[in-house]
């Protein structure tokens, strides 16, 4: 039987602050509107951050047709490096206004340990951090396993890997940095902070994990093409990120966990570079 969250998930000595009554909690309709806000705004603003490019570059007139404008904003992506400055830009921006919206709607809970509180922060010992960068290497190397054999011989690609790889080396310096650094603490705040944080209060440990889980798993199925084999490999990460959250009372070993997955899938657009040339 799986205990309650109150008697399961320990909070971080001398890290816990008496929550005022009228405090706010996270809400599951306001979680989910959190994260698909998220999504729509990289959608939004990906289209935008492209348009300011390319009239600041001088690839778009502004006076042209809009079937102009559509041709000469494809030409531009064409153009190498477009498309990585236009993603970094794009993620940059929407991770920072969810971030900032996430701060004022739950200040007071911004940095509580446990939930409702968000996690930020410091972890209950410093050794969930060697366990975070342990299980950032593990889970891709595990999971990977898994999707082999689930694949039945099929190649597993994602658009991320696949932008990387044709991106001159210049470009991929800011695009990691986004990948493996601003990005995983923008869902980490999402998933495991807002998400995580409104499911234990309606349900137990763990169906709150393995909800979560599922919906972080799902929301990564379009940057994999649909490709469902993917799916046990992002829970199986999804499951430790949500237990490293809940055991060490912070949201940065959870962080730093899924920083270090997404580092090691992008070390391989350096390898190519270096062993190409």
């Amino acid at each position: 039987m799986i205990d309650r969250v109150d008697e399961t998930v320990p909070e971080a000595p001398g890290n816990s602050p008496k929550q005022h009554p009228l405090t706010k909690r996270p809400g599951l309709a306001a979680a989910i509107g959190m994260i698909v806000l998220y999504f729509l705004l990289q959608g939004i603003s990906g289209f935008l951050v492209a348009l300011a490019i390319g009239i600041a570059g001088g690839f778009i007139h502004p006076m042209s047709a809009a079937g102009h404008i559509g041709t000469e904003l494809r030409d531009m992506l064409a153009q190498p490096g477009m498309q990585a400055l236009t993603v970094t830009l794009t993620l940059a921006f929407a991770g920072l206004l969810t971030v900032l919206l996430a701060w004022r709607k739950w200040p007071v809970l911004w940095s509580q340990p446990a939930p409702p509180g968000l996690g930020f922060s410091r972890p209950a010992s410093p050794l969930y951090f060697f366990l975070a960068i342990a299980l950032g290497l593990a889970a891709p190397l595990l999971g990977g396993l898994l999707t082999q054999l689930l694949a039945d011989g099929h190649r597993v690609t994602q658009d991320i890997q696949q932008l990387g790889a044709q991106t001159p080396l210049q470009w991929r310096i800011p695009l990691v940095l986004m990948v493996g650094g601003f990005g995983p603490l923008v869902e980490e705040l999402l998933f495991r902070g807002v998400l995580l944080s409104a499911l234990l209060q309606r349900w137990r440990v763990g169906w709150a994990i393995a909800v979560s889980s599922l919906l972080f798993a799902l929301a990564h199925l379009p940057g994999l093409q649909y490709q469902w084999y993917a799916l046990p490999d992002l829970l199986l990460l999804a499951v430790g990120l949500a237990w490293l959250r809940l055991r060490s009372g912070s949201i940065w070993p959870s962080v730093l966990a899924h920083s270090t997955n997404n580092l090691l899938a992008v070390v391989t657009w350096f390898v190519v570079i270096k062993t190409g040339s």
